[in-house]
Order: C-alpha cells, then sequence, then structure tokens
C-alpha cells in the first residue's frame, strides 16, 4: 500500500460545497501515477517505452463528503494482477480526522500505441515483477 495526499480545490466542487463525484476518477488516477512513482517505475516510462493502460472498469463508493479545503489521504493496494491487466483499490480518507471518505477499483489493461494487448510477463518483466511484488505485499495472494 502507498498513499497520496491531495489537498480539495474550490473548482472541484459542486452547488452544495461537496466534491463531485466525477472528481474521484481523476483523484484515483493521481494515486495511482503516485504510486507508480513510489514503486519505482514511473507512468511516464511505461508511455516513453510505448505502452498506454487503458481503463477497463472503475467503480467508486462515496461514504462521507469530501468539502472544499479538506485535505484527503488516497491509499492505493494492488489487488490483482495477471499476465494481461491488472486491479486496484483506492481509500480515501479525511488526513485531519481519519474518517474513511469513499473506497474505490480500477481494472487496467496494457497496450501497444496502436492498441495491440501486450503480456506483462514477456515484454514488461520489470513492471510485471514490480506489479507482483506490490501485489504480494497487499496480503490479496496471486490471481
Amino acid at each position: 500500500m502507498k498513499y497520496y495526499d491531495r489537498k480539495i480545490n474550490y473548482y472541484e466542487t459542486d452547488q452544495m460545497g461537496i466534491v463531485h463525484h466525477s472528481n474521484y476518477a481523476r483523484f484515483f488516477e493521481e494515486a495511482r501515477i503516485s504510486y507508480m512513482d513510489q514503486m519505482g517505475y514511473p507512468y511516464e516510462r511505461l508511455e516513453a517505452e510505448g505502452i498506454i493502460s487503458p481503463v477497463l472498469e472503475i467503480s467508486c463508493k462515496f461514504l462521507h463528503s469530501v468539502r472544499f479545503g479538506d485535505t484527503v489521504r488516497i491509499e492505493v493496494t494492488t489487488t490483482a494482477v495477471s499476465k494481461v491487466k491488472c486491479s486496484f483499490a483506492y481509500k480515501v480518507t479525511d488526513l485531519a480526522t481519519g474518517e474513511l471518505k469513499a473506497r474505490g477499483e480500477s481494472e487496467h489493461g496494457f497496450i501497444t500505441r496502436d492498441g495491440k494487448p501486450i503480456i506483462l510477463p514477456k515484454e514488461k518483466p520489470e513492471f510485471y515483477q514490480l506489479l507482483l511484488n506490490e501485489f504480494e505485499m497487499s496480503d490479496a495472494g496471486i490471481k
């Protein structure tokens, strides 16, 4: 598990002063990019090597409102790794109070720039091994 801290901006809120639900996908992406940096394999490197990672599925369960000025901590965990895709879980908590605000998940594939799926252990073994290591450290077990 790794984490990413983020202060909420005014423009991310709706008329009620609550973070608009559409922003959570962005928050998860920011946290996932930070997670990859912390893993030692920045997303920029993956793209420079000709690989992109489209989102196949994303979900979020909203538990408590996040508001302008709040700072949240987004914990990221690798929850599944296969030869062609991986999944992540996200926990969004208020940094000041520790209150759990939201939970989410995302699943990602790996393709070349021209849309051809790749087999991670064959074509990106270092990256695949890092994902496996993170997965094993999460106690999720191998899927």
